[in-house]
């Protein structure tokens, strides 16, 4: 396709106002004009490039620690007055790169914009449009699926019949381990914040027993009721409390894989664990872990977690908003359980 060198379009954006030690709101960000973007890759840029509209933005938990003046971490800060950046899934307009062309659907890094100027193309994945909604490659079969997946199968090393937990179960991530996990033999219990969102975890991803842990006094005893003979796999998305009741019910030689801990997102006074001595009287193995450390075993990862899909066997819902406005809002969302399913933002369908 030619390059289209006169046609420019109106450029919105979601900047980050200004660095924050709290949990986010939505005036943390905000929505500005960005002014008028040539539909081309800009001459002279010192390196190919490819410039996108982006389709679909990923809202993620992680993001929270962006917003942080902080540098010690694996990720780095936004910048205040810049576009937030995420996950996102957009259509090629142009590009310099040899391997993009005008028309190719991607998925990436990008920005919180109507159009993103991406200068380290070579970290996009080219999309093969297919059954599967494009949306999908920010949840099921991207960032989230993949991190299930890694988490599971290498961190968990599970064997059939085994015990399973997994905490923020109905969430991006939480939802397809729980659903690894039926699949691999294992009996899964799956916590969530809400009814609705407990009933969906039995009728809709099949686990075997849920709880509200809104409702539960003591977390420790609702542990025990649902795993008289103890866990041996602990997916912990959330910290705090619960993963404090966990290490009391975990079995000898259990293994925790630790994704997140969203109820300690934005909180000045991270709560302590004080249940940790469990580590060494029960030989319980725990290990944080980031699903870029496992890229080699994309690949792999997106040819099973289609196959599953096709086949019935998984399942996935998202929580999508309409609309760039609508950015900051559903992200802020996260850290209340608002959202029910992988939380992701329609910019256009075009």
């Amino acid at each position: 396709m030619e390059r289209e060198r006169q046609a420019v379009a109106r450029n919105r954006k979601v900047v980050l106002r200004g660095y924050i030690d709290r949990a986010p709101r939505e005036e943390d960000m905000e929505l500005v004009d960005g002014g008028a973007v040539e539909l081309r890759v800009p001459e002279g840029g010192g390196g190919p490039a490819v410039l996108v509209k982006n389709l679909y933005l990923s809202c993620d938990p992680y993001m929270r620690g962006r917003m942080r003046d902080f540098r010690n971490s694996y990720i780095p800060p936004f910048k205040p007055g810049s576009p937030i950046e995420g996950f996102g899934v957009g259509r090629v307009v142009d590009s310099t790169h040899p391997g993009f062309s005008a028309g190719d659907v991607v998925s990436g890094m990008t920005g919180w914009e109507d159009y993103s100027l991406i200068t380290n193309p070579e970290q996009l994945r080219k999309i093969q449009q297919s059954d599967i909604p494009l949306s999908y490659h920010l949840g099921l079969l991207g960032m989230p699926g993949f991190t299930a997946y890694v988490g599971f199968y290498e961190i968990c090393s599970p064997k059939k019949g085994e015990f399973v937990f997994v905490s923020a179960a109905s969430g991006a991530v939480g939802q397809i381990v729980g659903q690894l996990a039926k699949l691999h033999g294992c009996y899964v219990v799956g916590s969530a914040g809400t009814d609705q969102k407990v009933e969906l975890l039995k009728e809709k991803f099949g686990f075997d027993a849920t709880f509200n842990y809104k409702e539960e006094p003591d977390l420790t005893a609702a542990l025990k009721r649902h795993f008289p003979e103890g866990i041996d796999i602990y997916f912990e998305n959330v910290g705090g409390p619960m993963l404090d009741a966990v290490l009391l019910n975990m079995r000898v030689h259990g293994r925790i894989a630790v994704c997140g801990m969203v109820s300690q997102h934005g909180v000045t006074a991270p709560a302590g664990i004080h249940n940790l001595f469990s580590l060494i009287s029960k030989r319980i193995a725990m290990k944080g872990f980031i699903q870029s450390d496992y890229v080699h075993l994309f690949p792999q990862f997106v040819d099973d977690i289609t196959r599953h899909y096709r086949d019935g066997k998984i399942v996935y819902v998202e929580d999508m908003s309409v609309g760039l406005e609508s950015g900051p809002a559903s992200f802020v969302g996260l850290f209340s359980g608002k959202n029910v399913g992988k939380q992701v933002v329609c910019v256009s369908r075009d």
